[in-house]
């Protein structure tokens, strides 16, 4: 018996006449477009995972190859590689492992490109997947000073918006982008990246060194790997791209990076489902997801492609809120008062001033006190609801960066995502 497809069954309720031939006519998802590579996941989490690596080791094998031109998906884990779900409570951080940041899945080759080249990455599809969390973890985030309790936001999450009961009546729509998305470094990045890290972290900075436990690829950045102390983090972006947190990078555009190994070794992870412009409490809407990206190879666009940079269209326009509430932050401060960043500094100087001069930093965490103190005030959150709503939904943005001493930050709220 032949079997009618459905464009065949509504011709024969038509009366039209079917030529059936030697074969059932065609549903066009038969017809294949394009080349697919897919990367898959596989286990509970990326130690059981043979695609998926948590360092930038000089010595990793690529997990798939691909030709530019074809469409490669890549799923992908959370950032920080957990078992949190819609039941977790902020105990439940305590036993998160650090360490374990951030899985990427990956990397690629991508057939024909040479150290020296750049590679154009754009982005064709993000799927979510149905859960999300934003966390405020203690000595994280960008006002860590001053939220010393952990927290945790658990999102449902669609393609369309996300809801928590953690902050009842705030809906936030899906802006999904890669929050970690790079190539890998070579031999000579790797030296001269570590070099100047332990320099700024011999001076009292916060650079992280090689930590080998919880490292993987385990053979080769593990506790007993064979490049342990070469296997950087990925928590700082670099050159290679990596951790940007760059939400402009959205579904239409394209990142550019720099190749410095042939194949460019092409991996993503740390997927956010929305983000504000700073992620300032550590964490946006954190997610697993199925992303879809296409390559090209653009030769030599090394030389003068050094690090991330992204082509687009209207995304930014899309992205802007219909309605916006925004706050603005100078860079003053109350005498005596030694902001953290600059503790590593220990300047005599700077501790006694009640204004600093030109310092875009101090600026940005007084517009977002200031939007915290708006939301506590103006719309009933508590502080951490209201610091995790801005880590998602506020864009910290430069004012100014002429009007000497005092440059000018701005805090900005997208309205809409109160119900």
């Amino acid at each position: 018996m032949r079997t009618l497809t459905r464009f065949g069954r509504v011709l024969a309720g038509m009366g039209a006449p079917l030529l059936l031939g030697g074969a059932a006519l065609a549903d066009t998802s038969d017809v294949v477009g394009y080349n697919r590579v897919l990367v898959e996941k596989a286990g509970a989490h990326c130690v059981d995972d043979p695609h998926c690596f948590n360092r930038y080791p000089p010595a990793i094998e690529p997990v798939a190859h691909a030709k530019p031109g074809d469409l490669i998906t890549f799923e992908t884990r959370d950032a920080l590689d957990s078992d949190l779900n819609l039941t977790s409570t902020p105990d439940d951080l305590a036993a998160i492992d650090l360490n374990l940041v951030h899985p990427m899945t990956g990397p690629v080759y991508v057939e024909g490109a040479k150290r020296g080249d750049a590679v154009a990455i754009t982005f064709i599809t993000i799927v979510p997947d149905d859960y999300g969390y934003t966390t405020i973890v203690p000595g994280f985030g960008f006002l860590r000073d001053k939220f010393p309790e952990p927290y945790v936001a658990n999102w449902r999450l669609n393609s369309a918006y996300a809801v928590s009961e953690q902050l009842p009546g705030i809906k936030v729509p899906m802006n999904a982008f890669t929050g970690s998305i790079g190539t890998m470094p070579g031999e000579p990045e790797i030296q001269a990246w570590k070099k100047r890290e332990a320099d700024l972290a011999a001076a009292g900075g916060v650079a992280l060194q090689p930590q080998p436990i919880g490292a993987l690829p385990k053979a080769v950045c593990g506790p007993e790997g064979s490049h342990k102390d070469d296997c950087l983090r990925t928590i700082p972006p670099r050159e290679n791209g990596g951790n940007i947190d760059v939400k402009q990078m959205q579904v239409g555009t394209t990142l550019l990076l720099p190749c410095f190994v042939d194949g460019c070794g092409l991996f993503i992870g740390d997927v956010h489902y929305a983000q504000g412009d700073g992620e300032v409490s550590g964490t946006a809407i954190e997610m697993g997801a199925t992303v879809t990206v296409m390559t090209e190879i653009r030769e030599g666009a090394g030389a003068f492609i050094k690090g991330v940079q992204i082509e687009g269209g209207p995304q930014l326009k899309n992205m802007a809120p219909s309605e916006f509430y925004a706050t603005t932050g100078f860079p003053k401060k109350e005498s005596g008062d030694l902001p953290i960043y600059m503790t590593y500094l220990d300047s005599e100087k700077i501790a006694p001033l009640e204004n600093l001069s030109e310092d875009l930093t101090l600026a940005a965490r007084n517009a977002l006190l200031e939007m915290l103190d708006y939301l506590v005030r103006e719309h009933g959150l508590t502080r951490e609801q209201a610091y995790v709503l801005s880590s998602v939904a506020v864009d910290l943005r430069v004012g100014q960066v002429v009007d000497v001493p005092n440059y000018v930050m701005t805090a900005v709220l997208d309205l809409g995502v109160f119900e």
